[in-house]
C-alpha cells in the first residue's frame, strides 16, 4: 500500500523518485554552499506561535487580495524556470491548478511552455515574470506579448542580472533542451512517467525564446544562456522604462533591503516580493523571513508586500503574514507537487497548505488572514 501523502515533503520525496536527477536538483538545490538555502528553512522553523484557547474560531476566512486581485487564500505560485522539465506541460498544469484553487500563477520568462501556449490552455488571466535582456527590443516584445495574452500583472525579477553559481547544475550537466548521454540514459529510462509526459508536451525547450533569439536552441546549459543574454546594467531608470511600456499592475521581485523597498515604493510599483531567490543567488544573504518585518515596516501600506523563501506549509504562510506579508509565494513546493503527480500534485500542494493554514489559524485564535499581526507569534 502506498504511503499516504500528508505534507509537501511527501510530495518532494515522490518527485525525487520520478524526475530525472538533473531536473529535480535544479529545482531543489541552491547556490554555492547553500547556506542561504538552508537558512530559509531554519529561520522559518525557529519562529514559534502563541497558542490561544477559549476563542470562537468556528468561522475562518482565508480570502484576501493581492494587487487588487481577489484570491481565495494568501498564496501564489512563484515564477520558476524550466517548469516544463519537471513534468511535461508543467506551466500549463500549474496554471490550471492555480486557477481552480483561486490563486495567482506566475509564468517565467525562461518557461518551457510559452506565454501563448499557456494563454490558449488556461482562460483565466495569469501573471508574467520578466527578466530584462541586453536586447531591450526583445524585452519590449515580451512585455507586449504578456499584454496581448491578458496577463493581469507583470513581475520584474531584479536579483538575477548575474547568476550565482549552482554547483549541482554543473555536476549534473544540466542542458536545455534535455540531451541524452550515457551518463544520464539510465536515469531517464528509470523515469517512465516523466518520459511519457515529456513526449506529450507541447514544448521541450525555451518556449518564450525559441526562434526569437539567434543561437538559443544550440546552447547547452542554462548558465551559459543567462551569462550571454541577461543584463547586469539593470537599474531604477529601467524600471521607469518598463512602467511606460506596462501600464498594468507591476510587481518587483528580489527585495532584501529596506532602502530598496523604499525606492520601489517611490517608483510606483504595486507590490514587492521579499525574496533571496530561494537561496539560488547570493549565498550568505539572510533568510527572507529575517528581513521581512523590517521591509514591511519601511513601506507600510504604500504597496503590497509579498514573501518568498522556503514556504513548505501553511504554518510558514501564517508566519509570513504575522511578520508583514500580504501573501506568500511557493516555488519549490509547487515544483515538488508538479514533479510528483502533475496537475493533481500541484492541487494537493495548494490544498495541504490551505488546510495547514486554516488549522494553525484556529489554534492561534485567528479568524481572518487580513487581520493577522505579530501578536500571533511567541516572543
Amino acid at each position: 500500500m502506498a504511503t499516504p501523502i500528508t505534507n509537501v515533503l511527501d510530495l518532494r520525496e515522490l518527485a525525487r523518485r520520478r524526475v530525472p536527477r538533473a531536473f529535480f536538483e535544479y529545482a531543489d538545490r541552491g547556490a554555492y554552499d547553500e547556506v542561504t538555502l538552508r537558512g530559509n528553512r531554519a529561520a522559518l522553523e525557529s519562529i514559534k506561535f502563541r497558542q490561544r484557547v477559549m476563542m470562537n474560531v468556528d468561522q475562518r476566512s482565508l480570502a484576501t487580495s493581492v494587487v487588487g486581485q481577489p484570491i481565495s487564500m494568501p498564496l501564489a505560485i512563484a515564477p520558476t524556470g524550466l517548469t516544463g522539465l519537471q513534468h511535461g506541460a508543467g506551466e500549463i498544469l500549474g496554471a490550471r491548478a492555480a486557477t481552480k484553487a483561486g490563486i495567482p500563477f506566475c509564468l517565467s520568462t525562461v518557461s518551457i511552455c510559452s506565454i501563448e501556449q499557456v494563454r490558449d490552455a488556461v482562460q483565466a488571466p495569469f501573471w508574467f515574470q520578466l527578466y530584462v535582456m541586453r536586447d531591450r527590443g526583445f524585452a519590449r516584445d515580451l512585455i507586449r506579448r504578456a499584454s496581448d495574452a491578458g496577463c493581469s500583472a507583470l513581475m520584474l525579477t531584479a536579483d538575477l542580472t548575474v547568476q550565482g553559481q549552482r554547483h549541482r547544475e554543473i555536476k549534473n550537466g544540466l542542458s536545455v533542451p534535455p540531451k541524452i548521454t550515457l551518463r544520464n540514459l539510465f536515469d531517464v529510462m528509470s523515469k517512465p512517467r516523466w518520459a511519457w509526459s515529456m513526449l506529450r508536451a507541447p514544448s521541450r525547450s525555451f518556449g518564450n525564446l525559441a526562434g526569437r533569439i539567434q543561437g538559443t536552441d544550440s546552447l547547452t546549459t542554462l548558465a551559459q544562456w543567462i551569462a550571454n543574454q541577461f543584463d547586469p546594467t539593470l537599474n531604477w531608470q529601467d524600471l521607469e522604462w518598463i512602467r511606460e511600456l506596462w501600464p498594468g499592475k507591476l510587481i518587483l521581485k528580489g527585495i532584501m533591503d529596506e532602502e530598496d523597498a523604499r525606492l520601489a515604493a517611490a517608483h510606483g510599483v504595486d507590490a514587492i516580493v521579499v525574496s533571496n531567490h530561494g537561496g539560488r543567488q547570493l549565498d550568505g544573504a539572510p533568510a527572507s523571513i529575517e528581513v521581512l518585518p523590517r521591509i514591511a515596516d519601511a513601506v507600510g501600506d504604500k504597496l503590497d508586500v509579498l514573501f518568498d523563501g522556503g514556504i513548505l506549509s501553511g504554518q510558514d504562510v501564517l508566519k509570513a503574514l504575522a511578520l508583514g506579508a500580504r501573501a506568500g509565494l511557493i516555488g519549490k513546493a509547487f515544483l515538488y507537487g508538479l514533479g510528483a503527480l502533475g496537475e493533481d500534485g500541484v492541487a494537493r500542494t495548494i490544498e495541504i497548505i490551505r488546510r495547514e493554514l486554516s488549522v494553525s489559524m484556529a489554534l492561534t485564535g485567528q479568524t481572518d488572514v487580513r487581520r493577522i499581526g505579530r501578536d500571533v507569534l511567541w516572543r
